[in-house]
C-alpha cells in the first residue's frame, strides 16, 4: 500500500521535494542542521503551520530526519552535496516543475493522439518545445540549466570511453549549450568542433564556448537540422540527448545526414538515456518517456538500444558498439562507423 500511496499522490511528493529545494530547507540543514522547528521557521520565513506541513512531508518521505526534536538532512543527499550532484539535482527538479509537471497533464491524451499534445500548456504556434522558448526566456533558462547537469552527471563516462585518437573535426548535433562538445575539447587538445544549434539558442552556445575558452577550437553554427545540410568533412558525428526527442523515421533522416557528412571511415556517436531491449526498465527512462510522449515534439521516447542500432542500420552505417554507461541514469552511447568506400 505505500507503493500504490506513492503512485496515487506521487504528484503531492513531488511537490514536498520542489518546495523543500524553492524555500531552501535542504540546503539550510546540510549547512546549518540539525535546527528545530523554531530555527527552521525563522531561517525561512515560515509560518508555524507552513513549516509543519512541510516537515511533515519531508521526513515522512525520507527527505529529512527528527532526532530529539531537530531536523537533519537525510543521509543520502548530505553524500550527494558531498560529490557535487545534489546541485544537478536541484536543477532537474526546477526543470521538472517549471517544464514537464504542466505539459504531462496530458500524457494519456498524448498517447491516444500519438503526438505531443502538452505542448499547448506553453505557449507559441511551433510545432515544437524548443523553438517555444524564445518566448519564454525563464523557461529556457531552466532548460538549458537543466540539460547542462543531466550531461554531467554521465558525461564522464563519454569523454573517458570515447576514444578520438585521430580525431581532429567534431560536428555536434543540437549541441544545446556545448556541455558535451567543451568537455571532450577539453580532453583533447588537438580536436576542433562545430556546434548546431537552433538559431534562438546559438547566442547562448556561443557565451558558455568563449566563458570556457575554447572558441578558438568550437565554432556554433546556426542551423535547423532537418532543413538545413550538415556541414561536411568531419572525422565524428556527435548527437547527445537529441534522438530521443524524434521519431524513428526522423533519427534515421537524421543519421543519414550525419552519414553524408563524415569522410569515409568516420564515426556517428549517440549519447543519452536508453531503455532495455526487453521493454521492462531501467524506471527512469520509463518515466522520462512522459516528458517525451507529452512535450517536446511529436514523437520521441527513450528508445531501446535495439531500435537506436536499427536506425544506424538503415543510414548506412556499421560496425556498431554499444558502451552502457554505470550510474542511477540510464545514459548510454553507441558508437558507429561509416564503411570506407
Amino acid at each position: 500500500m505505500d507503493r500504490l500511496s506513492l503512485l496515487l499522490f506521487g504528484h503531492a511528493a513531488f511537490q514536498h521535494l520542489n518546495a523543500a529545494c524553492e524555500l531552501g530547507l535542504l540546503d539550510l540543514l546540510m549547512d546549518r542542521g540539525p535546527l528545530t522547528v523554531q530555527e527552521i521557521r525563522e531561517e525561512l520565513g515560515l509560518a508555524e503551520r507552513a513549516a509543519d506541513i512541510l516537515l511533515l512531508g519531508c521526513t515522512a518521505l525520507g527527505l529529512t530526519r527528527k532526532e530529539e526534536g531537530r531536523y537533519r538532512a537525510a543521509g543520502l543527499l548530505t553524500s550527494l552535496a558531498q560529490d557535487g550532484t545534489w546541485d544537478k539535482v536541484k536543477d532537474t527538479v526546477a526543470f521538472e516543475q517549471h517544464i514537464v509537471y504542466p505539459g504531462q497533464a496530458d500524457f494519456a491524451a498524448s498517447l491516444r493522439e500519438n503526438t505531443n499534445v502538452g505542448l499547448r500548456r506553453i505557449p507559441g504556434d511551433h510545432p515544437d518545445l524548443y523553438h517555444r522558448f524564445s518566448w519564454h526566456p525563464h523557461l529556457e533558462k531552466v532548460f538549458y540549466r537543466y540539460m547542462r547537469s543531466w550531461s554531467e552527471l554521465a558525461n564522464e563516462h563519454l569523454v573517458d570511453s570515447l576514444d578520438l585518437t585521430g580525431t581532429t573535426r567534431l560536428l555536434d548535433c543540437g549541441g544545446g549549450d556545448a556541455v558535451n562538445t567543451i568537455a571532450l575539447a577539453r580532453r583533447h587538445p588537438g580536436l576542433r568542433a562545430t556546434v548546431l544549434e537552433i538559431p534562438s539558442s546559438a547566442p547562448l552556445t556561443e557565451k558558455r564556448i568563449a566563458e570556457a575558452g575554447l572558441d578558438d577550437r568550437v565554432t556554433v553554427q546556426p542551423c535547423d537540422m532537418f532543413a538545413d545540410p550538415f556541414p561536411t568533412g568531419n572525422d565524428c558525428v556527435l548527437f547527445a540527448h537529441q534522438l530521443v526527442i524524434w521519431t524513428p523515421e526522423e533519427n534515421t533522416t537524421l543519421l543519414r545526414k550525419a552519414h553524408d557528412a563524415l569522410d569515409a571511415g568516420g564515426r556517428v556517436v549517440i549519447f543519452n538515456s536508453m531503455s532495455d531491449d526487453e521493454g521492462d526498465g531501467p524506471l527512469v527512462a520509463a518515466l522520462d518517456s512522459v516528458y517525451f510522449a507529452s512535450l517536446p515534439a511529436e514523437g520521441g521516447m527513450i528508445y531501446p538500444w535495439r531500435l537506436h542500432e536499427e536506425c544506424l542500420r538503415e543510414a548506412g552505417f556499421t560496425g556498431i558498439e554499444r558502451i552502457e554507461v554505470p550510474g542511477w541514469t540510464p545514459h548510454g552511447i553507441l558508437v558507429a562507423t561509416k564503411q570506407d568506400t
